[in-house]
């Protein structure tokens, strides 16, 4: 143990030339290979040994170990590390799980190798001892200091803490902080962690990369090759007392015997291998020296004595045991031979399959005594029982027990369920008895199960140790459950066992025992969990209503299994059983078995009941069931069938719709009946095809759809979306359960044997749907005389009177009372009990008196309630009878109004008429507008020639748009229906086109005169109809007055809608405005005229043009949008921008007091070059150019019937006369040269910008604007002020980049200069001369843009005058330099009187402005030369020192300025002048006040930059602030300068301070709304991942969902979402951000759905949270009794949570009503709470009743609290 020396000196040379003890030796040989393995390794155990082991199993707080020599043992959950510790006592303290502790199964798995230390050892029965383990790193690697720490270590370690960049790992090491870099572990999170990341208490195999500060902190890595390859060496400096198990380490054999091998490692350290840990494919190979690569795998504290292993699967560190189980335990083997023998150890077995087995000693005989040691001689055979499996030994353990070998069971796979077992009684329990099977093996039986009967002292009849006869119910080997019975029944039951749902065949008759009743039966369970339903009806022979009171929880009961389902795990029982049935005859039951699905059979009616009619099938007598809703297709003929059948009652050709379980449901919609005989009825799902359209009948309706049933039992969904075209709010006012409905099959998914419906009657219905309108008014009146038939057989009088009673019959009647409705009530006298009803509207304005006699017409009878509709109109009672043409059109008047049809009266003759109202089986929602009133009038086209059975004639409507309203002198009513509008009448005229009609003038409107008709309709007339020629200037509305008559013709017809219908139509004609013309149009032939026919817009539109001259009447001036609306015709207008209004620039500045002063003036305008069209209602509005660069179109809904154009006041070009102002349209009509005229549109820096037309813009450049050179900026804004009309000529025009240049000068236009010659401006000539002094950078951009397209010639000696010119500025300030010296020595005291300086306001030129006067001054005397010297200007503000100075403030670019303030030839010139004292004192003042000014400027908050100079000042100045870049950044995409705008965020990005997060984050975003609008997916999401590295991850993604969000790319933010919810799982602000996504979006099922994942994902605490948050979105987007139902279902879990209580309440007074307050309120104020906050809610009940309620409520709120208080004291004292 040479290695003890080295570790502790002694001191002094002896001493360490002191040879190892020799005492040592026999310690770590300790005679190992002469006695028992097991023996020494349980006897060496001791607390702190450390151990290599495998995890075996991980349960819920603890881990079953694996060690070497098949021992185990067991690590708890608080044994892991100390930080895991922490976090389950936190857990403990809060009652509620955490979000960041992962259970004991996510940080291990099986197989997983670990190092441990042995914590206690407990001594248990038969000498075996609990071995309890820790892996805290603590007591593992606590024998390491820090100095001992090398890199290249091999630790263990569990993760303490997440932090930023990577985790701090606890290895185990006083004073040594451990770090992995998130670099490190991306690995083992990929491989090993299956993508997670790694959580506190983590157990990680880490290699030390790097040690500083002595061993202070440590850096590591989890890097498998790495970890893999790590092999402890002697430079690591390990000793026996830091020597840690698992270590793989180079060795050399020292010794080789039968038992095993001895190892020497790290030059001095010795081990031993047993015969175990042997390489099984080198047994028997090894000699000494040889070289060999062990594993460490235990070492003792006190004797240091190291045991390795040789096995490869512990060579590789980090990697798992693969092999954790046998596939032969279990299994009995014959003639096993023996391998090897070891004394007091065990014996080895070779097995069939090569590899070896172990017995230890105590397995190879029953007793101790009967042990025979030469029995177990090499080769010998033996019988034997594989029993488990060692991991660390990768051997089976063998047992040569007779006990064992015999026993039925050894494990819990073994068992199985439904078998009988035998066992001892463990102990007694309050939930039940555990019963010992085996040794390992114990089970359960529940108190409901000790007996037949539920018994109160089970003790009484079990004692422990009784042997008991049990039968499995479940088990369950994973969890090692076994739950048994004791039930005798069960027990001595010899009727097979149920296990599974395959094994339940129909009839199959078994014991079960009831688990609970419902009211719909009772559920019965068997063995395995395998449970079945016994539905009420089969209970038993006769029907039980109340199933818990014949029937127990537990009771044993014998059942015959109906129908079964494996695959849904569903099966249908009976406790009828054989003997029951024998009750049934078998003759019986053949004929039910004969009636098939889809036979049609006859039927008598035997009773009624509520579901239907119970009837017999003839002539069998066969009990079926007939329901209600499936007596015809008509929902309303339905219920009148089921009223007059009675028993007896025979039907004919009734269907089979269903037959099972022998129950018959039948069904006589003749619709379905008809599918049936036509084959039109798939039998199987796969026949089933998209685009079918099939019959079949509503079975359930559902919140999101309807349940479509066909004849074959087959049923299909319609969703909400697919019910109808129109908007579907609330199901069940479309569709009723039991409707008769035609379905398009849209959608078939065979493997789940679903199919998509539609109900819309744009997907199912047929072309003609006249056929079958009047398909289903024949069969409704066919089953309304069959009910007639019926009626006529009874006994009764007054039915027989109703029956014989039909529409149309003229009877005399006697006034009896009137009703306070106003209907009258009439008696024959001959019926007691029937009862004669004329509304209000049917008594014809006659004022009749009870008593007096009358004649009626019936108009309908009502069966079912036996009254009966009449009329007194006399148009009816004096009706003519007149032979009626088929298909012919005619008039009609509704009399009466049914569900399905109505009932009306030809006009011409009076005769009754029946049509249908729907005209398909689905077409059943009709708005409040679209319903037919009585009284209204539509147009019919009949269809039988002579009157049905029930004396109606048979018609059908022709067109719903020529349905009128009631006259107004008549009162119209709907009949039991809501009266309302007909939006169908909206759309065509009450009048024929073309009749020529009287009216009176009614009112004078700007545009139009509304005219009162004859027949109290109303017109209107536009100002375009009334006269012939209208001449310029005059209001044709002017020539006609109020009350004045009128003759016109009916034209067309518009529809003037208001916000406010009133509740009544008393004058409803007013919303049918009739389109007249007074003109000549009198005289045509209207309804002939195509042109007048023609309704569509377009067409309209194709009588104008571009360029055509138009008449049009004034309306308004639109102050917002700049431009005058007009009228061309009663349906197409105009706009004309205010530019175009006039050429006179007065009348541009004033339209609204000279067009609009007097509304009678009328102008000629020529057409724009864009039209557009706005379409009349409920179509689409289309925008078309005529533009010759493109074409463009969009949609958009609008109520206007007008047709926009857009117009000018210019002369038409295309017009004879003389052309003053040509239209210019285009680049392609200019040309140079050309003299044109247009407005000054604004004053910028490149130039003056001169609109000629809306289209085109051209620029004049300064130097072309006037001839004088103007030294105030106010100059141009004074004398060309915005939209000044100037002539212009054209000087170059470049079409390629659409420039356009101009010149203003007056030798070009021979106009006069725009600045008056009395201003006296130095003439531009002078401009030459400063020309040559102006900096090279402008004076090269001047050049180019005068000289473009010059030759090269040209521009080299241009370049050469450049050089020569700067040669002459170097001589030039030379000069001034000395003269400016002379000037200064020859300064007198001579005052000269300077000119004052004016105030201006052009910016910080000051200085400048004085040289330009004086400049003009030497422009007067030019001719005499300056030759005094003058001082030098101060600093001039102009040359840039004002970084932040706006355009407001500084001259604009023009000539003048430009070319002035950085000249030194200026300066030289400037310098001959002379300066007074004086003058140079007020100029030194002028200075500093303009300074002044400037600085004021720039404080000023409104200023705003106009430049990208004036940015890069203000970002220089504020270079952290986001605002500043983000308005650069719009300011370069105002003028689409994409490349500029990214440039300028990345100049902000680098700019911006790293601590500025949220600033940074702003420019992030910024640019990514720039990337998604203008750049590509591919750039968008090169930012994207740029801004998820530099800033906070989540909130870039919440950021980027919004950006898709509000641009409408939905798609991706979905897939974003999905992201999100992938990497942010634990964020419940992901969740809650996509639920209210998906509610905005009206994805409600999905964001339920959504709702129901985050409970999987999110920690059980902020479950709570995040429903309140998914409410909250529920009121707000989405259902609020949803929202209602999560907050009540949430606070019944969660009473106390005060948090949720306050939120609910702030919902519901926001979106819930007062009464829902209050209840809210009632409840929280009596929860029994902290005083706190009950105060607090009480606080707010009151706010709330002094806000919303009474003094009384107030006061009601003020008692509950003081009774709160007062009860509240009263407990105290108590």
């Amino acid at each position: 143990m040479a290695s003890q020396e080295d570790s502790f000196p002694r001191g002094g040379s002896k001493k360490k030339a002191h040879p190892v003890k020799a005492p040592q030796q026999p310690i770590e040989h300790d005679n190992l290979f002469d006695v028992s393995w097991v023996h020494v390794w349980l006897e060496v155990l001791s607390e702190g040994m450390r151990l290599l082991g495998c995890v075996k199993e991980v349960n819920n707080l603890e881990l079953v170990i694996s060690l070497p020599n098949d021992l185990w043992g067991y690590v708890q959950a608080t044994n892991i590390c100390d930080a895991y510790t922490k976090k389950l006592n936190e857990q403990v303290d809060r009652e509620e799980p955490l979000e960041d502790l992962a259970p004991l199964s996510k940080l291990f798995q099986p197989g997983m190798l670990v190092r441990c230390a042995v914590s206690s050892l407990k001594s248990t029965s038969k000498k075996n001892k609990s071995i309890k383990l820790s892996l805290n790193p603590k007591d593992v690697n606590g024998v390491l200091s820090p100095a001992a720490l090398k890199p290249g270590m091999l630790l263990t370690g569990t993760v303490d803490s997440v932090e930023d960049h990577g985790y701090l790992v606890d290895i185990g090491v006083g004073g040594t902080k451990a770090f992995l870099p998130w670099q490190k572990e991306q690995e083992y999170v990929k491989q090993k962690n299956k993508g997670t990341k790694l959580q506190v208490g983590q157990y990680l195999n880490c290699l030390i990369e790097e040690v500083k500060g002595n061993g202070g902190s440590v850096r590591l890595s989890t890097i498998q090759s790495e970890v893999s390859a790590a092999i402890a060496t002697e430079e690591q400096n390990w000793t026996l007392d830091n020597l840690l198990p698992g270590l793989v380490v180079k060795a050399q054999v020292q010794k080789v015997t039968p038992y095993g091998l001895s190892l020497s490692f790290l030059s001095s350290f010795t081990g031993l291998v047993d015969f175990m840990h042997l390489d099984s494919k080198k047994t028997g190979h090894y000699f000494q020296t040889q070289m060999v690569r062990a594993c460490i795998l235990s070492v003792h504290p006190r004797t240091k004595s190291v045991r390795l292993t040789l096995h490869s699967s512990f060579l590789q560190a980090g990697r798992p045991i693969t092999r954790l189980c046998h596939h032969l335990i279990g299994a009995v083997l014959n003639d096993v031979p023996v391998q090897s023998f070891y004394t007091k150890a065990g014996a080895t077995f070779r097995l069939k399959d090569g590899s070896l087995a172990y017995a230890r000693i105590r397995h190879l005989s029953q007793t101790e005594k009967s042990f025979k040691p030469e029995k177990f001689k090499p080769g010998n055979l033996h019988r034997c029982r594989v029993i488990d499996f060692s991991p660390m030994d990768d051997l089976a353990l063998l047992s040569l027990k007779t006990s064992i070998i015999e026993a039925p069971f050894l494990r819990y796979h073994d068992i199985q369920p439904g078998q009988i077992v035998k066992g001892k009684v463990f102990t007694l329990r309050s939930y039940g008895m555990i019963v010992k099977v085996t040794e390992q093996i114990k089970g359960l039986v529940p108190t409901l199960h000790l007996a037949d009967v539920q018994i109160r002292n089970p003790q009484k009849k079990y004692r422990v140790q009784d042997e008991v006869k049990c039968r499995v119910l479940m088990c369950d080997p994973e969890n090692k459950k076994l739950l048994m019975t004791l039930k005798k029944t069960l027990v001595e039951s010899s009727l097979p066992a149920l296990t599974n749902y395959k094994e339940a065949k129909p009839d199959l008759q078994t014991h079960g025992f009831i688990s609970s009743i419902k009211d719909c039966g009772c559920i019965v369970k068997f063995y395995n969990d395998v449970r079945g339903l016994v539905p009420q009806r089969e209970l038993g022979a006769q029907p039980i209503s109340a199933p818990e009171e014949v029937f127990y929880v537990g009771q044993v009961v014998k059942v015959t299994v109906l129908k079964s389902e494996p695959e849904q795990e569903r099966m249908l029982l009976s406790f009828r059983l054989s003997n029951d049935k024998e009750m049934e005859s078998t003759a019986q039951s053949q004929k039910k078995a004969m009636v098939k699905t889809g036979q049609l059979v006859d039927v008598k009616v035997k009773k009624k009941t509520e579901k239907g009619l119970e009837v017999s099938i003839l002539p069998d007598d066969i009990s079926a069931l007939l329901p209600t809703t499936h007596l015809s297709d008509n929902v309303t003929n339905s219920q009148l069938l089921c009223y007059w059948l009675q028993a007896g009652d025979i039907l004919h050709k009734v269907l089979c719709l269903s037959h099972s379980d022998g129950h018959i449901v039948l069904c006589r919609k003749p619709a379905l009946i008809s599918a049936v005989e036509s084959g039109q009825d798939p039998k199987v799902f796969s026949e089933f095809q998209p685009g079918m359209l099939l019959t079949g009948f509503v079975k359930s309706i559902k919140a999101y759809g309807i349940f479509v049933q066909f004849p074959s039992g087959l049923s299909g969904l319609a969703p909400k979306s697919a019910l109808s075209d129109k908007f579907v709010t609330t199901i069940s006012d479309h569709f009723v359960e039991g409707q008769t409905v035609v379905a398009k099959v849209t959608n078939v998914d065979e493997e789940k044997q679903r199919m998509l419906l539609s109900l819309r009657l744009s997907d199912v219905s047929q072309e003609d749907t006249t056929a079958s309108s009047l398909t289903l008014l024949s069969q409704c009146l066919e089953e309304l005389q069959g009910v007639r038939s019926l009626m006529s057989s009874r006994d009764s009088v007054l039915t027989q009177t109703l029956a014989e009673m039909t529409p149309g019959l003229l009877v005399d009647l006697v006034v009896q009372d009137m009703s306070s409705d106003g209907s009258l009530v009439f008696s024959n006298g001959s019926v007691p009990g029937l009862v004669l009803r004329a509304s209000k509207y049917h008594q014809g304005g006659k004022a009749v008196d009870p008593g007096q006699r009358t004649k009626a017409v019936i108009l309908h009878v009502d069966t079912q309630k036996s009254e009966v509709h009449v009329s007194l109109r006399q148009e009816l009672v004096n009706r003519k009878v007149k032979q009626l043409k088929k298909d012919t059109e005619h008039r009609a008047v509704i009399e009466h109004l049914e569900k399905t049809f109505a009932i009306a009266s030809l006009v011409e003759t009076g005769q009754l008429i029946a049509f249908p109202v729907a005209s398909h089986l689905n077409d059943t929602f009709r708005f409040d507008s679209e319903k037919l009133q009585v009284g209204q009038g539509v147009s019919v086209i009949i269809k039988s020639t002579k009157p049905c059975d029930i004396g109606l004639f048979l018609a059908v409507e022709s067109s719903v748009k020529k349905r009128t309203p009631a006259l107004p002198s008549v009162a119209p009513e709907s009949a039991g229906q809501d009266p309302g509008v007909v939006s169908e009448l909206l759309e065509k005229p009450t009048l024929p086109i073309g009749e020529m009609v009287t009216g009176t003038v009614k009112s004078i409107k700007a545009t139009h005169v509304i005219v009162t008709l004859e027949n109290g309709l109303t017109g209107y007339i536009h100002a375009s109809q009334i006269l012939d020629d209208v001449s310029h200037g005059t209001h044709p509305t002017t020539t006609l007055k109020v009350g004045n008559p009128v003759t016109a013709r009916v034209i067309g017809q518009r529809t003037w809608l208001t916000h406010k219908l009133a509740s009544s139509l008393i004058k409803s004609i007013i919303l049918f405005p009739i389109c007249l013309c007074a003109n000549s149009e009198l005289e045509k032939n209207i309804s002939s005229d195509p042109s007048t026919q023609s309704s569509s817009p377009t067409e309209k539109l194709k009588q104008y043009f571009p360029g055509q001259t138009v008449v049009c009447f004034m309306r308004k001036f639109n102050v917002i949008k700049k431009w005058l609306e007009v009228e061309i015709t009663s349906d197409i207008r105009g706009r004309i921008p205010q530019l175009l209004t006039s050429l006179s620039f007065k009348v541009c500045v004033s339209v609204t007091s000279f067009f609009l002063c007097n509304p009678s003036i009328c102008r000629q305008s020529s057409l724009g070059a864009g039209i557009q069209i706005v379409c009349p209602i409920d179509r689409p509005r289309v925008s078309l150019s005529h533009r010759k660069n493109g074409t463009k179109s969009s949609l958009e809904l609008s109520l206007s019937l007008s047709l926009p154009l857009s117009l000018s006041f210019r002369t038409n070009p295309k017009m004879k006369s003389k052309i003053e102002d040509p239209e210019v349209t285009s680049m392609k009509d200019i040309k140079e040269g050309q003299l044109l005229r247009g407005y000054v549109e604004a004053i910028k820096k490149q130039g003056i910008f001169f609109r000629i037309s809306p289209t085109l813009v051209g620029r004049v450049k300064y130097q072309h604007v006037t001839t004088y050179l103007p030294f105030d900026r106010a100059l141009y804004q004074t004398y060309l002020p915005e939209g000044k009309l100037l002539s212009a000529k054209v000087l170059r025009v470049n079409r390629k980049q659409n420039l356009l240049y101009l010149s203003f000068l007056p030798k070009d236009t021979g106009k006069p200069d725009v600045f008056p010659e009395s201003l006296g401006l130095p003439p531009r000539d002078q401009e030459r001369e400063l020309l040559s002094n102006q900096p090279k950078k402008k004076r090269k951009l001047e050049q180019e843009e005068e000289d473009h397209g010059a030759s090269e010639t040209k521009k080299k000696q241009q370049l050469k005058e450049k050089k020569e010119k700067k040669q002459l500025m170097k001589e030039k300030k030379e000069k001034q330099k000395q003269l400016m010296k002379e000037e200064k020595e020859k300064q007198n005291k001579k005052k000269k009187q300077s000119h004052p300086l004016e105030e201006d306001d052009s910016g910080v030129e000051v200085n400048y402005k004085e040289e330009k006067e004086k400049r003009f001054k030497q422009s007067k005397v030019r001719k005499k030369k300056q030759t005094k010297p003058t001082e030098v200007p101060r600093l001039q503000l102009s040359s840039g020192f004002a970084w932040d100075v706006s355009l407001d403030t500084l001259a604009p670019a023009m000539p003048p300025r430009e070319d002035s303030s950085d000249s030194e030839d200026e300066e030289a010139s400037q310098a001959t002048l002379k300066k007074s004292k004086k003058g140079k004192e007020l100029e030194k003042q002028e200075a500093e006040k303009e300074l002044s000014r400037i600085e004021a400027a720039l404080m000023d908050p409104n200023w705003k930059p106009e430049t990208a100079d004036d940015f890069d000042r203000l970002v220089l100045s504020s270079p952290n602030s986001s605002i500043l870049w983000l308005q650069y950044m719009a300011f370069h995409l105002h003028a689409t300068e994409i490349e500029k705008a990214r440039a300028v965020a990345e100049r902000a990005l680098k700019s911006i301070s790293f601590r500025e997060e949220q600033e940074k984050l702003n420019v992030w975003v910024a640019l990514m709304n720039l990337e998604n609008m203008y750049g590509s997916k591919e750039t968008l999401t090169k930012v994207f991942e740029r801004a998820v590295q530099y800033c906070e991850p989540l909130k870039v993604y919440f950021q980027l969902a919004d950006i898709y969000t509000k641009s409408e790319k939905y798609q991706a933010a979905e897939e974003l979402y999905s992201r999100m919810l992938k990497r942010f799982r634990q964020e419940k602000t992901v969740w809650i951000r996509y639920g209210a996504f998906l509610l905005q979006r009206g994805q409600a099922d999905a964001n339920h759905r959504l709702l129901q994942r985050s409970f999987n994902c999110l920690p059980q605490k902020e479950h709570v949270d995040v429903i309140s948050k998914f409410a909250q979105l529920e009121f707000q987007l989405g259902d609020a009794e949803r929202a209602k139902a999560m907050f009540e279902t949430t606070l019944s879990s969660y009473p106390k949570r005060t948090d949720v209580w306050s939120v609910y309440i702030d919902m519901i007074i926001k979106y819930g009503s007062q009464k829902e307050a209050r209840d809210i309120f009632e409840r929280v104020v009596h929860l029994s709470l902290a005083p706190k906050r009950m105060k607090f809610f009480f606080k707010r009940y009151l706010d709330y009743e002094k806000q919303h309620g009474t003094a009384e409520t107030v006061q009601a709120v003020k008692e509950k609290a003081l009774a709160y208080v007062e009860a509240t004291g009263t407990l105290a004292e108590s």
